[in-house]
């Protein structure tokens, strides 16, 4: 009988100090996209691979937190667009993105949080120039994220790092014997602002 009323004492006692709160964020992101692979349709022609420039992007979307002795968990809605300078024309993909973070605070108003993050891409165009690509390959992917947190009352700031675990191809249409890739998994840093409203 005593078990059971510890047991209880500890589930009311960690119901009352666990907090759940709900906001809004927005930020700049800078990375790339991967890989840019131009190549032949003619067997044992060498092909041309090239690196993508990082460029700023923009995201914004909500957030939920569920926080129970410092450690927390923390699932997102943000949209998110991406952008990659390649050598003759820009790449932007536009994706919604669902990261599932698990936090720890660690000293005063600082955490850390890491965790998956689910993806699902809208767009994906090339600009400033006339060639044309194909959808890529999986709309839905998961990659991860990883950063550092800092909480000022309902304000919040966060410095993170996302990046994917395997490629996702968009493809070029062939014109004049020319073909090519692009690799769309992001590798990008992210900087947020965010607002509380409880």
């Amino acid at each position: 009988m005593k078990k059971l009323m510890i047991i209880a004492l500890l589930f009311i006692g960690g119901s009352v100090m666990a907090q759940a709160s709900y906001g809004v964020k927005a930020g700049l992101n800078y990375g790339a996209t991967g890989d840019y692979e131009n190549y032949s349709q003619v067997m044992g022609d060498a092909s041309t691979v090239v690196d993508g420039k990082e460029k700023a992007g923009y995201h914004l979307g909500g957030f939920a937190k569920f926080e129970f002795l410092g450690i927390f968990l923390q699932p997102e809605i943000v949209y998110t667009s991406l952008n990659t300078e390649y050598s003759d024309f820009d790449y932007q993909v536009n994706k919604i993105d669902a990261p599932l973070l698990l936090g720890l605070n660690v000293l005063g108003p600082l955490n850390i949080k890491a965790g998956p993050s689910f993806q699902y891409i809208l767009k994906n165009d090339l600009e400033n120039t006339d060639l044309k690509i194909s959808d890529v390959e999986n709309e839905i992917t998961m990659g991860y994220q990883v950063g550092l947190g800092l909480e000022l009352g309902k304000l919040g700031f966060d410095a993170r790092y996302e990046g994917a675990f395997k490629e996702n191809n968009a493809f070029g249409d062939a014109a004049i014997d020319r073909n090519f890739k692009i690799d769309s998994r992001p590798s990008q840093w992210i900087l947020s602002v965010s607002y509380s409203f409880n």
